[in-house]
């Protein structure tokens, strides 16, 4: 509606400054999370997409910076997306921090064009389940694990058993459907654009400035050159933030968490905090 009211003013009296939202999508792709351990999910993001495609904007920025993780959470958020993207009419413009890759990517082929720093790494188009084994272990220190189960495969992949050749293989095959959902969701959006390169979905991954000549990416450049370039000078970036009422800032007494929930969540966390720390190593982050 102000686009349609800025074109009926004479030339000398319309506005010149263009404004586009930013959505900025940071960390670790999971179901869950919370204040202590915040991530990305559907839940977690749906709100600030929703009021960055409620602007009357020719555009949505998006700021990514994720080393991914769920798949299921990874293609709702792109799936949001791109149904705003056409309901709204609104184009898409992705913008690649330090990474995008695995699930991260996932989301960044939501944008109609993607934009990396030549640093950025980017890819990674690929599946991977991480545990850990403690049977050597539960033998050391004497302790017997007992599992009781109906169904033969309930306690398949027990980190506290021997690992089952069958069992991987189990998992070998899930993996492989869930990556051939990757690969098609990433050709459908990217099409002729990628090169036809072996290494390309074996979940290598790559500097921007090599993704540019795979395909992955579409320019080298950071978000407010790029949107100053294509939409003027005056354009004005406005940063998309979730509401935070009294209470979510300061808690009720003035103390945002409870000593008991401070415990709890240092308690619950230690192990998922490793995790998401090896999800960023692995691209030396």
């Amino acid at each position: 509606m102000k686009r349609l009211f800025n074109r009926l003013l004479p030339k000398s009296w319309r506005s010149t400054v263009v404004t586009i939202p930013v959505i900025r999508l940071q960390g670790t792709i999971m179901a869950g999370g919370g204040q202590f351990r915040p991530s990305l999910s559907l839940a977690s993001t749906a709100g600030l997409i929703e009021k960055a495609f409620g602007f009357d904007a020719p555009a949505v920025a998006i700021s990514i910076n994720s080393p991914g993780g769920s798949p299921v959470q990874s293609r709702l958020i792109f799936k949001r997306i791109r149904d705003l993207a056409v309901e709204k009419n609104r184009q898409v413009l992705v913008f690649v921090e330090d990474v995008a890759a695995s699930g991260g990517y996932m989301i960044a082929v939501a944008g109609d064009e993607i934009f990396a720093d030549p640093s950025s790494i980017v890819g990674s188009i690929g599946v991977v389940s991480a545990s850990f084994g403690f049977p050597e272990l539960m033998k050391k220190i004497g302790v017997e694990r007992r599992v009781h189960t109906a169904g033969q495969n309930k306690a398949v992949l027990d980190p506290f058993k021997p690992e089952k050749k069958e069992d991987v293989e189990r998992l070998k095959a899930l993996q492989l459907e869930v990556h051939e959902t990757f690969i098609d969701l990433v050709k459908e959006r990217r099409g002729s654009k990628l090169k036809d390169d072996p290494d390309l979905f074996t979940g290598l991954f790559w500097t921007a400035k090599r993704g540019l000549e795979l395909g992955l990416v579409d320019a080298l450049g950071d978000m407010r050159s790029v949107l100053k370039t294509r939409f003027g000078d005056k354009t004005q970036l406005k940063l998309i933030t979730a509401p935070r009422g009294l209470f979510g800032r300061f808690g009720l007494f003035g103390s945002r968490f409870s000593p008991p929930d401070i415990a709890a969540a240092a308690a619950n966390g230690v192990l998922d905090a490793a995790e998401e720390r090896a999800l960023w190593a692995r691209f030396g982050l």
